[in-house]
């Protein structure tokens, strides 16, 4: 008897972990939400206790949720890389990248000083994806090389994320944003 009670409770363990992932990850697009245990499990529609026991803690559920979704998009600019010039990857990937991160305000606004390693690695792989098209985009001779690459990923980074917050009112305005950065990135 003991056995179908311990299969059921491994199902329930599944279930719940589903559960608080999937509400942390929702969470993550709703603008000035806290994500607090407490927050996911009510969106869960579990206990707190519950949402702790199927990661451990707070760290590695947001750990999780977080890498659920930046592994597509580092995935994305791996497939850019491999399909189109260097110089086209960066412009679509941009655009991209600003679409993501103006759907999931909490993945910078609530992550800093939390260890997320998971989250970590995927953020090297995505600096790296980026470092790669700005160096094939300087190979074509379409990116200045008068510029330092770190500084350059940087400034692409940061503006992308500045014209995600702002929530620009329609795609042809980040089409100009993107149009304007990547101008003052070609070579005088």
């Amino acid at each position: 008897m003991s056995t179908p009670a311990g299969t059921r409770r491994r199902a329930d363990a599944v279930r719940n972990r589903q559960l608080a992932l999937d509400a942390a990850t929702a969470l993550m697009a709703e603008p000035g939400v806290s994500l607090t245990v407490e927050v996911i499990a009510r969106k869960a529609g579990l206990g707190a206790a519950t949402v702790v026991r199927a990661f451990g803690c707070k760290d590695a559920l947001l750990d999780a949720a977080v890498s659920r979704l930046l592994d597509p998009v580092v995935r994305r600019a791996r497939e850019l890389i491999a399909e189109t010039t260097p110089t086209r990857a960066l412009h679509v990937f941009l655009r991209e990248l600003i679409a993501f991160q103006a759907a999931h305000h909490a993945v910078n606004d609530q992550l800093g000083g939390l260890d997320l390693p998971a989250t970590t690695a995927l953020r090297a792989d995505l600096v790296g994806a980026v470092e790669e098209m700005i160096d094939g985009a300087r190979r074509e001779g379409t990116v200045r090389t008068d510029i330092d690459p770190a500084v350059t990923t940087t400034l692409l980074g940061e503006t992308a994320l500045a014209v995600a917050r702002a929530q620009p009112s329609c795609p042809e305005l980040v089409e100009a944003y993107l149009t304007v950065l990547l101008d003052g990135l070609r070579p005088r």
